[in-house]
């Protein structure tokens, strides 16, 4: 049988962790870590993403901020806001919420984020510190992908792991955060030319490509461990990127949507808003 990993389960013991640690930041030195959520227009989703976040830091004990902007904001107004916040002492860490509407540019206003303040480990500072392996805040979905693998015991040294999607958010740092603990890193993606015959060599195969059901068992090799980074809302419900139902048996591990990596995106945001405020 497949074994599902728990990402509820992990993610509810580093939450707690970081809520002792924050506490203990806060006797020690009257210090309270703040997380500003910047949100721009009204997208749904975008919305429903921000208010968990929102939710999650305040269960940690942290302090909230939100700004919420309309959908005309300019560029110049996003970026004075985060201006502003990035001089704001009592906020450690700062989110932009994307996609943005039409227009804008969010690389600019991501680079106007103090690295040490850039949580979602996005900004050209931190992107370059991660490809060099130094020390910085790295994005939090490839991080709790990574927090998975190692409390299931995955081993990386020498494994072959297939990373679908090359995404700056996802895809790109994920190969890179494996690269550094020398597995042998392939990138591929939805438009890779005969893909089962690329995704059927990984130990590992990590999917994000944001294409709903794209990989089943065609793409994989018997006993490897799938990470379904996708989330799709749908008439039959979540879905993700992989047909998990049909790997049953096939794989050795993998991750459920709902239930993987999507608790562990938030609980490794937690953690880096804690060591923004730590440094």
């Amino acid at each position: 049988m497949t074994t599902l990993i728990d990402g509820r389960k992990y993610a509810h013991q580093i939450r707690h962790r970081v809520a002792e640690e924050v506490a203990d930041l806060a006797r020690s030195h009257g210090r309270t870590p703040g997380l500003a959520t910047v949100l721009v227009g009204d997208d749904a989703a975008s919305a429903v993403y921000v208010a968990n976040k929102r939710r999650a830091i305040r269960e940690a004990g942290m302090r909230d901020v939100h700004h919420a902007l309309p959908r005309d904001t300019t560029q110049e107004e996003i970026a004075a806001v985060i201006d502003a916040l990035g001089r704001d002492p009592d906020v450690t860490g700062i989110l932009l919420q994307l996609p943005l509407p039409p227009g804008l540019d969010a690389t600019a206003l991501i680079d106007r984020i103090p690295a040490y303040k850039d949580v979602d480990g996005l900004t050209t500072l931190n992107v370059g510190l991660l490809t060099r392996g130094a020390d910085g805040l790295r994005p939090c979905t490839p991080a709790g992908v990574m927090e998975l693998l190692d409390r299931e015991g995955v081993a990386l040294s020498g494994a072959h792991a297939v990373v679908v999607g090359h995404s700056e958010l996802v895809g790109r740092p994920m190969a890179q955060l494996l690269l550094q603990r020398d597995a042998t890193v392939t990138v591929a993606h939805k438009h890779t030319r005969d893909l089962p015959s690329v995704t059927r060599t990984a130990d590992i195969l990590v999917v994000a490509t944001g294409v709903p059901g794209l990989i089943g068992p065609e793409h994989v090799k018997p006993g490897a461990v799938v990470v379904d980074v996708g989330i799709h809302r749908t008439p039959r419900g979540l879905l993700g990127d992989v047909r998990t139902g049909q790997l049953d048996g096939l794989a050795a591990m993998i991750t459920p949507v709902p239930g993987g990596v999507g608790p562990m995106t938030i609980a490794m945001l937690l953690v880096n808003t804690l060591r923004a405020a730590q440094r």
